[in-house]
């Protein structure tokens, strides 16, 4: 099988670099290496999420859905101190970079797992994730279908994809999969759009 992103144990060697990078309103110097999604700079896809999306929740249990490196679930714990942040990717060199760069910042609410070390029971106040289409369509919808029913009464998935890798074809997707979900095209920026899921309010 080709080494990927989302590989679990990338079999090329790991090769660190720093980069800087601007998060959460500031340009911060974090680490990354071969073998992990994007691993030369925040992607374009990442960037466009991070400028679009509202505020996260203060508080509670927010996710970031194939984590990479990090940079989303660093934007969230930075933004959101008192928030739990679960960063969750099958890649163990990306975890381990998350970790790294938590430290880095000085972060303490980050929670760097594997989707088999969070707890079944949590409820997310929101997610905010650019996820890897490129593992096939099949894989994409079983991946959202673990995770967006794991939302909080009237909590947000945010979910940013490229038009060409089928934005359109997943928003129609979600809307027929999740019929008691509010399903809309937050935006749409440059080749991108921000799918935002918002899941029902508690009877």
């Amino acid at each position: 099988m080709p080494d990927h992103y989302f590989s679990p144990d990338p079999a090329a060697p790991e090769t660190l670099r720093t980069i800087r990078v601007p998060l959460a309103g500031r340009e911060r110097e974090l680490v990354t290496a071969t073998g992990v999604f994007s691993g030369d700079r925040l992607d374009v896809g990442t960037s466009v999420l991070l400028d679009a999306v509202p505020a996260p929740p203060e508080a509670g249990d927010l996710l970031d859905l194939g984590c990479g490196w990090g940079p989303i679930a660093a934007t969230l714990a930075l933004r959101s101190p008192a928030a739990r942040v679960w960063a969750v990717d099958v890649n163990a060199r990306a975890l381990s970079l998350v970790e790294r760069n938590a430290e880095l910042l000085s972060l303490s609410n980050i929670e760097p797992a594997t989707p088999d070390r969070v707890p079944d029971d949590l409820r997310f106040a929101t997610i905010w994730s650019n996820p890897p289409i490129r593992i096939g369509k099949a894989q994409l919808h079983e991946l959202l279908e673990t995770w967006i029913p794991r939302l909080a009464p009237d909590a947000t998935a945010w979910l940013v994809v490229q038009k060409h890798l089928g934005a359109d074809s997943l928003q129609r997707w979600l809307d027929e999969r999740f019929p008691d979900h509010d399903v809309e095209r937050a935006t749409s920026k440059k080749t991108y759009r921000i799918l935002a899921v918002t899941a029902p309010s508690e009877d």
